[in-house]
């Protein structure tokens, strides 16, 4: 069986025979390369997919909890949810800054954005700001985030490093940049190996950009947390 774009094999019940077709459509599609690592950029998941952001299996397979407490965010923090999707890890986010904190949820595509809108208001989520972003600029307040999180995102940016300059603009000093990915140099995780990183790629890519690196939190079933600040320019 092909594994089906960045994601896992097994399709939600939930998810219809449209998005399962739409995604193996992505899937189908050839990526260009990474200019600086050679990796092949994977297409991003359409909006048509958002229902596998929330399968009920998620926390079993992937262990979201897990990640946030490894983050160690704190409450009154400004943090941002780069291509934030359905939402799913935005209302993690926005309960551990809580109501004197800000989160940022950020997305290129429209549909995403008006879910992420419908979340907001739904649950209330007043420490929350919605922003369309674009392929090279994730419109972010400048020098003001603790915390960016690209959660199975930068592997899909289309323009990443034009991306990694705007984010490390965003950050405070000592602001953290953190990519969670699948471990690409474990086989066994069922992920199209376009939808996948490995650490020496990601240093590669951002220490490019004037990023240090600073670790990898591997408390994950599949994915690496790898944390990102920002250099110190000579």
């Amino acid at each position: 069986m092909m594994k089906l774009q960045r994601r896992h094999l097994r399709i939600p019940a939930l998810a219809t025979l449209a998005v399962a077709a739409a995604v193996v459509a992505a899937a189908a599609q050839a990526g260009s390369r990474h200019p600086v690592s050679g990796r092949v950029i994977a297409h991003v998941m359409g909006y048509e997919g958002a229902a596998w952001l929330e399968r009920p299996e998620r926390e079993r397979e992937e262990a979201p909890s897990k990640a946030i407490a490894a983050l160690d965010i704190q409450p009154g923090q400004v943090v941002a949810d780069v291509g934030a999707g359905s939402g799913y890890y935005m209302t993690r986010l926005a309960e551990k800054v809580g109501p004197t904190g800000k989160v940022f949820a950020t997305d290129l595509q429209p549909q995403m954005i008006a879910l992420l809108n419908a979340r907001v208001a739904k649950e209330r989520l007043t420490q929350v700001k919605v922003v369309q972003a674009t392929e090279t600029d994730p419109r972010l307040p400048p020098g003001q985030l603790d915390l960016i999180l690209m959660v199975d995102v930068y592997h899909e940016l289309a323009r990443p490093q034009e991306m990694l300059r705007q984010l490390r603009s965003a950050l405070k000093p000592d602001g953290r940049l953190v990519l969670i990915e699948f471990r690409k140099e474990d086989a066994g995780v069922p992920i199209r190996e376009d939808h996948k990183m490995s650490v020496r790629e990601a240093r590669l890519e951002l220490e490019a950009e004037h990023y240090r690196f600073d670790r990898v939190i591997d408390v994950l079933p599949w994915q690496h947390i790898l944390v990102f600040r920002r250099a110190v320019l000579q």
